[in-house]
């Protein structure tokens, strides 16, 4: 069914361009009317690690996707308190649009493996289309295995859309893209290198790090 809402959340700690074209391809492939950026204002799984303030990185995805046609930035886990669940934004997502738009959960092949980990992670198959953007040289097909136990039974295969079918009529698929070797890793240990960041994420973005001093180790500044 094509339209629709996706949501894409992540630290984005900073956005970078294979953030822009993985979600580029999953809003052409499902033919989304929007793909929605959420930076996670406090990432569960990312207590005690270095990360920039939330305000910076939800302004770098303001700029990163600036009169991108599709893309939207959404700050409702900045303005929500304590952690920030995915669970909790997909409910938010469901009460603004209702139970008859189309809402897919996009995320990565490396975080779906530790899917079982996240709160609820059973009730949002109930909630939304999941889909696992995955590159080379990651599998190229989902498997009954890599779903949660809690969560298999509610699932079966279906082979003419290579997909796997939740009982509550949702879907859950796995989104092929293109491999770019880059990572917010290594753009943060780049500009601590003092080494450049050009083509690696937007002019914008690349300015805004420069100008704040993100992820600058000398001075402390985050």
């Amino acid at each position: 069914m094509p339209g629709g809402i996706g949501i894409f959340g992540g630290t984005f700690d900073p956005i970078h361009l294979g953030h822009l074209r993985g979600a580029e391809e999953v809003r052409e492939a499902l033919a989304l009317d929007e793909v929605r950026f959420v930076p996670a204002a406090a990432p569960p799984h990312r207590r005690g690690a270095p990360l920039a303030p939330a305000n910076h990185r939800y302004r770098m995805v303001e700029l990163g996707i600036a009169d991108v046609p599709g893309f939207r930035s959404w700050d409702v886990e900045l303005a929500r308190p304590g952690p920030s669940y995915s669970v909790d934004t997909l409910r938010a997502v469901r009460a603004e649009v209702g139970t008859a738009v189309r809402v897919a959960f996009v995320l990565g092949f490396d975080a779906f493996r530790d899917f079982e980990t996240w709160k609820e992670h059973a009730t949002l198959f109930t909630l939304c289309d999941v889909v696992v953007m995955t590159r080379p040289p990651w599998p190229q097909d989902l498997s009954l295995e890599d779903i949660p136990l809690a969560a298999r039974k509610a699932f079966r295969y279906d082979s003419g859309s290579e997909a796997f079918l939740h009982e509550s009529g949702h879907v859950l698929s796995l989104q092929r893209i293109t491999s770019l070797d880059i990572s917010a890793t290594a753009i943060r240990a780049r500009v601590a290198a003092h080494r450049s960041i050009r083509f690696l994420v937007p002019c914008a973005v690349e300015r805004y790090i420069a100008e704040h001093r993100l992820y600058r180790q000398e001075d402390g500044a985050r």
